[in-house]
């Protein structure tokens, strides 16, 4: 097994995950290439500052057009399933993801609505045939608020939840439905739904490349897989006798960690950037931990008195350590972003450098959501 330092290990992780310390412009072609290299971009709802996907995005490639994933999804080239979790994902992908379709069911209330409301399948999927792309505004009954959703909407998630629609947009981040055969491309639609111990061996490669590192626990909270590690070691172990992956043995003498046959692990990344609390690189924690010694707590959904950083907090790494969070808001109405609160990590100290770069990083980032200044 590969001997490696954590700082060395370090040093790669941060490098192959392509942060940008410097302001740039990117287009269509540029968000589906960093969506496929990144092999999934969680979805979050939260607008404090910005939407998830969006400062995960830009943190990487820069601005982009704001309609640029919504035409990425009614052309075919992305397309939006439970991954991590709700996330933007290569259409490439598309033929694995068939296989959590036709089981369906990720929630029980998908389950429940089809049993409950089936009599809306059909004039559900007789309406959009007919008019074409539909969100749930487009149907009738009512709801209770943001997660009492009306009849028509629950149906409408399940039969996306089983594939029977597609995502085709994002308008106002609402989801736009159509039929799945209009919107995913033939070649992916025809193409063969792989058996199980393929499936799980191309997940655990997407993900180790998507990643740069991952131990085989980090493979499994890439996708949410059932089963845990001893169901995906196997899979694993077997592409690293195949070649496609090698193994490294950190001098912590914690877990295994993989990366790619062709990885060289001599990785640098220099500048800072405010990471999305919902990061690919913080959705494995304990990884997050032990190679950074970072503790990512995620606090909007506890009560104003628990939370020790804020509401919506942005972790900043500078190189390749995090330094501190920043509490921010975006106040639309008067175009400002605003810092609440800077939290330093224990031991860093506050030097000229490290605030040239944090302002740099919140000017980026206040561009980026097409605010005009910060507020500190």
């Amino acid at each position: 097994m590969e001997k490696i330092s954590l700082a060395q290990l370090r040093r790669f992780v941060v490098s192959r995950q392509g942060f940008s310390a410097r302001f740039r412009r990117s287009g269509l072609e540029e968000v589906e290439a960093e969506i496929r290299r990144l092999s999934a971009v969680q979805l979050d709802s939260i607008t404090t500052v910005g939407r998830s996907h969006r400062i995960a995005l830009t943190s990487r490639i820069g601005a982009y057009p704001e309609e640029a994933i919504s035409e990425l999804l009614r052309a075919g080239r992305i397309f939006e399933y439970w991954a991590h979790e709700g996330c933007f994902l290569p259409i490439e992908l598309y033929p694995l993801f068939r296989r959590k379709m036709a089981v369906g069911g990720r929630w029980g209330s998908y389950v429940r609505a089809l049993r409950d409301h089936g009599e809306l399948v059909p004039v559900i999927l007789a309406q959009i045939r007919e008019h074409g792309p539909q969100g749930a505004r487009h149907f009738g009954g009512a709801g209770g608020g943001m997660w009492d959703w009306k009849p028509e909407k629950r149906v409408l998630e399940a039969l996306w939840d089983r594939g029977e629609l597609a995502i085709c947009g994002r308008p106002g981040f609402q989801r736009l439905y159509d039929l799945t055969e209009r919107v995913v491309p033939r070649r992916w639609l025809d193409a063969d739904v792989p058996e199980e111990d393929e499936y799980l061996r191309r997940l655990a490669e997407v993900a180790v490349r998507g990643r740069g590192a991952l131990t085989d626990g980090g493979i499994v909270e890439h996708w949410r897989l059932r089963g845990g590690v001893k169901t995906i070691r196997p899979h694993v172990d077997a592409l690293v006798a195949a070649g496609v992956l090698r193994t490294l043995q950190p001098d912590d003498g914690g877990p295994r960690v993989l990366v790619g046959v062709d990885a060289e692990l001599d990785g640098r990344s220099r500048g800072g950037v405010l990471l999305s609390p919902f990061d690919n690189l913080l959705w494995d924690r304990a990884f997050a931990d032990r190679v950074f010694g970072f503790r990512h707590v995620i606090e909007v959904y506890k009560r104003e008195h628990e939370r020790l950083y804020g509401y919506y907090v942005l972790p900043f790494l500078l190189d390749d350590r995090f330094v501190g969070r920043v509490d921010l808001k975006s106040e639309r109405a008067d175009g400002l972003l605003r810092v609440r609160a800077l939290h330093l990590e224990p031991g860093i100290r506050r030097t000229k450098r490290l605030e040239n770069e944090l302002e740099g990083a919140l000017v980026r980032l206040q561009r980026y959501l097409g605010l005009e200044r910060v507020a500190r």
